[in-house]
């Protein structure tokens, strides 16, 4: 059987980094598309995007970072993104509320992004590193993780995409509690850690 840990991208490397987002929609977005201050994310180039990433993650550095990076026997395999929620202005910027409900909740950090490399898919990484933001987000000292997943209707597939910004079951699964039901599909999903 397989052996799953994770770290926080600081003590990464860029190449690890590099190997879980290559490939696949996550080499476009680079888990900009709540980050970058302008309209969208598309406004900006792949190399802005590729180095934003990198510099948020300070792989190498003593911190802070943007998230943990998943391995599966010591390979690089996955990515979730896990910050306080004041680093994502485009949360703020949105028009849709539910993403910044409690704006005066302090503490609160955001699980906003999950990245499975192909080959390591079906392998349930993805409740790997849910389970994960609970155990750093203790350490770091966060008082409450927010995430905003999807619910597939019964029956619907989901695409590997779409669920990037994770399942509903994912964040049950690892003790995360329905907040809010915003839209049929969108969820708001909290963990109070003190």
């Amino acid at each position: 059987m397989a052996e799953f840990t994770w770290r926080p991208a600081n003590e990464a490397s860029a190449e690890d980094l590099e190997a879980v987002f290559d490939g696949g929609e996550a080499r476009k977005c680079r888990c900009q598309a709540l980050k970058v201050p302008g309209w969208i994310w598309r406004d900006t180039t792949q190399d802005e995007r590729d180095a934003a990433l990198l510099a948020q993650a300070g792989c190498g550095t003593d911190g802070p970072t943007s998230g943990l990076v998943g391995y599966v026997d010591g390979e690089p395999a996955a990515w979730v993104a896990v910050e306080p929620r004041e680093d994502y202005p485009r949360i703020w910027a949105r028009r849709k509320a539910w993403m910044r409900m409690d704006p005066e909740l302090e503490g609160v950090w955001s699980v906003t992004c999950f990245v499975v490399r192909k080959e390591f898919r079906k392998q349930g990484l993805m409740y790997e590193l849910a389970a994960a933001t609970v155990e750093y987000g203790t350490q770091a000292g966060a008082a409450v993780l927010e995430g905003y997943p999807i619910e597939p209707a019964p029956g619907k597939a989901v695409i590997w995409d779409e669920a990037s910004v994770g399942l509903l079951q994912v964040f049950l699964e690892a003790g995360y509690e329905e907040y809010a039901s915003p839209t049929l599909r969108r969820r708001v999903v909290r963990y109070a850690l003190t």
